[in-house]
């Protein structure tokens, strides 16, 4: 009888799998980096969105008002992650987009709101992006990829 509680507490414990452990894999990202060589070669500012997920603040990136042909792509790694076609005005302060480049990101969740969200990690380096939400243009594909600006670089469509 003595044994019970503490075969009831075992039972819980062996039981108990914490949501983070369910989301976050062990991804092999090929892009693989201390946390001090990300640190060495990203700005403070980038460290703490990429690596730390961070936020930015809303409408400080200047990526908001790009509308030319081009490539959004990773700061930390230079992975093609976002065409401009695809970019709209969300109204929010970020960089919105309502789909990626096929095969780009990694996806994970997080609670840091106090409710659950999509992260949007890049599908290279596992840099956080941002998240995704189910409010963008219900024309196309009803997604809204809120994205820091700090977290993306803008290429140019060379011209022919």
């Amino acid at each position: 009888m003595k044994q019970l509680p503490i075969i009831l507490l075992m039972i819980l414990f062996v039981s108990c799998k914490s949501e983070a452990q369910q989301e976050k894999t062990s991804k092999d990202y090929k892009v693989q980096k201390t946390e001090s060589e990300w640190k060495a070669e990203l700005s403070d500012q980038e460290y703490k969105i990429l690596r730390k997920a961070g936020t930015e603040p809303p409408f400080s990136s200047p990526l908001n008002d790009i509308k030319e042909p081009g490539v959004f792509v990773c700061a930390a790694c230079g992975n093609e992650l976002y065409e401009t076609k695809h970019k709209f005005k969300s109204g929010t302060g970020w960089p919105s987009f309502d789909r990626a480049i096929e095969n780009s990101l990694a996806y994970s969740s997080d609670r840091k709101l106090g409710y659950k969200r999509s992260e949007l990690l890049c599908g290279d380096c596992g840099s956080h992006l941002g998240h995704v939400f189910d409010d963008g243009p219900k024309e196309t594909t009803g997604k809204r990829h809120c994205i820091n600006g700090v977290a993306l670089d803008f290429k140019p469509k060379e011209k022919s």
